[in-house]
């Protein structure tokens, strides 16, 4: 049965994500973003560029939009915490993308608008002469 929040399981949960425009943000090249749907509960980590490891939790708020609390260490050893509402959507090659507006609670000042896109899924493949059971 579907639920009025599957379409954002369905392009959230599982799913790794990198940023696209962060211009006035922490997060920038090289973070990844991991995230967990469960019915209207979303939680994630990210890790990479200036973030040495951060977790989400939030929620779905409509079909097609989210809210966050976000927190992080960075490589400067800085603790940061923020919130952002954000739109779930799809570009032209069928990637998830997210954009968000956001500001920050403790750790520094402002905010701002972001933007982000779904990275392919990893490929493994096998080395020669192994196979998969």
């Amino acid at each position: 049965m579907e639920t009025p929040f599957s379409q954002v399981s369905e392009r959230l949960n599982g799913r790794r994500f990198t940023v696209a425009e962060n211009s006035h943000g922490l997060s920038g090249t090289g973070t990844v973003f991991l995230y967990h749907v469960e019915e209207d509960a979303i939680s994630g980590t990210y890790q990479g560029g200036r973030i040495r490891i951060g977790n989400q939790v939030g929620r779905v708020t409509g079909p097609d939009t989210i809210e966050l609390l976000y927190q992080c260490l960075t490589t400067d050893g800085e603790i940061l915490a923020g919130w952002s509402r954000g739109t779930v959507g799809v570009d032209r090659a069928g990637r998830t993308t997210l954009t968000f507006v956001w500001g920050w609670l403790s750790g520094a000042t402002g905010g701002g608008e972001s933007s982000y896109v779904e990275l392919a899924a990893l490929q493994y493949v096998a080395p020669v002469g192994e196979t998969f059971t």
